[in-house]
């Protein structure tokens, strides 16, 4: 017999109270760095963002694998981002941000997940939501949020879309309207980098209406209560389990793009094509943490190859080491080729969204046409980088031998 509701809801909070927090990895482990990403302070070209970002993913790759057995809550790493300045990379320069288009952060992120993929997706969510008012947001939503996002050096998480609010496994947050302020309530199976935020991506529907509000709220307050229990199998460090919304009171004035006094979404933000802008531009963050993990694991086979796996020792034709075996140069070279052909359509695409950005950031009149013409461009982009990441994750297998 299926259960009831009732006892779907039970179970649900069970869920919540019976669970412990994971022990948190320790800031302190990258005080070296810390130290000496401050004295050099932010980059101040495209070239220097890209190396700080080869930078932090060397660090994390040291011992990346042994963080994922560990699986503590990642508060060490995010600081890590914190003190190398690459949750600023996209950020007005006028706030103290790098100023840097959509183009530069997709290959940071890529490049971070070479090192590490959990952190590689942590970096991508994150820019992807602290630039939420950016595209839904009125002009002083946007000003104001970016300010106190780089002043405040804030790490941003979310219960939206594929980290909660409107995954296909849930409901959306049910959103009250109570005057001066809205109430956010409800249930997610997934959020996404949640537990080591400073401030987090709410998203529901308003009581009585279809109409979506975004909004961001402080993640550390008695409403919002995380399950801890992610315990996922690969992507372990992102810290994408289960959360409670319950009683979130968010002031009106923090509802991104609406208008305050007619209680309706501004048709100048929100019901135009760029308002939906964020739906390609998150879809490319997965292609490029998918295309950094792969990279990095060629890399580390790779070594691994040149070091550790053996000549074939049953093929008539004996090499004295395996990286003269032809089968190993084949597929060598095949993984790289068609890497390096899926890092320049997933680059061309990244252009075409910084290139949006560019020139509509502030009008907003982007076209129907224009917007799915980018879309168009990340789609294919996401269709090759997943192919290719899965081939090539699993292919290394075959060469990499003892």
């Amino acid at each position: 017999m299926a259960p009831s509701a009732a006892e779907v809801v039970a179970s649900a909070s069970s869920l919540f109270s019976k669970v412990t927090p994971n022990p948190t990895s320790d800031p302190a482990i990258y005080d070296t760095h810390h130290q000496k990403f401050t004295n050099d302070g932010l980059p101040t070209t495209t070239e220097a963002w890209l190396e700080r970002a080869r930078r932090v993913s060397e660090i994390l790759a040291v011992d990346a694998a042994a963080r994922d057995i560990e699986n503590k809550s990642p508060r060490a790493e995010v600081a890590l981002l914190k003190s190398s300045g690459l949750l600023k990379v996209l950020g007005p320069k006028a706030y103290g941000g790098g100023g840097q288009g959509w183009d530069v952060g997709y290959k940071a992120i890529r490049e971070v997940a070479k090192g590490d993929g959990s952190i590689g997706m942590l970096l991508g969510y994150h820019l992807l939501w602290s630039t939420t008012a950016n595209v839904v947001g009125t002009n002083e939503q946007k000003d104001r949020f970016q300010r106190t996002i780089m002043e405040n050096n804030y790490f941003i998480g979310a219960l939206t879309w594929s980290s909660g609010a409107v995954n296909p496994r849930d409901n959306d947050l049910k959103i009250t309207d109570h005057g001066d302020h809205l109430i956010f309530d409800g249930q997610k199976h997934f959020n996404t980098g949640g537990v080591v935020s400073d401030l987090t991506v709410l998203e529901g529907v308003l009581e009585g209406t279809e109409d979506h509000i975004f909004a961001f709220v402080t993640t550390q307050q008695e409403g919002i209560t995380f399950a801890h229990n992610w315990n996922n199998v690969g992507l372990r460090l992102t810290e994408s389990g289960s959360v409670k919304i319950s009683q979130v009171k968010v002031p009106w004035v923090n509802a991104l793009g609406w208008d305050i006094v007619s209680r309706t979404p501004n048709p100048a933000t929100l019901d135009i094509p760029f308002a939906t802008l964020l739906l390609p531009t998150i879809q490319l963050v997965f292609s490029n943490f998918y295309l950094g993990i792969a990279l990095g694991s060629l890399q580390f086979a790779t070594k691994y190859t040149a070091t550790s796996t053996r000549a074939w020792p049953f093929g008539g034709d004996n090499k004295t080491s395996a990286t003269e075996e032809f089968y190993v140069l084949e597929r060598y070279g095949n993984f790289f080729a068609h890497l390096r052909a899926a890092e320049v359509l997933a680059d061309r695409a990244g252009e075409e969204v910084a290139g949006i950005y560019a020139r509509y950031g502030e009008s907003r009149e982007i076209s129907e046409r224009e917007r799915g013409e980018v879309a168009e461009w990340v789609a294919s982009a996401k269709v090759v980088t997943t192919d290719e990441s899965l081939r090539v994750t699993a292919g290394v297998f075959e060469v990499t031998w003892k």
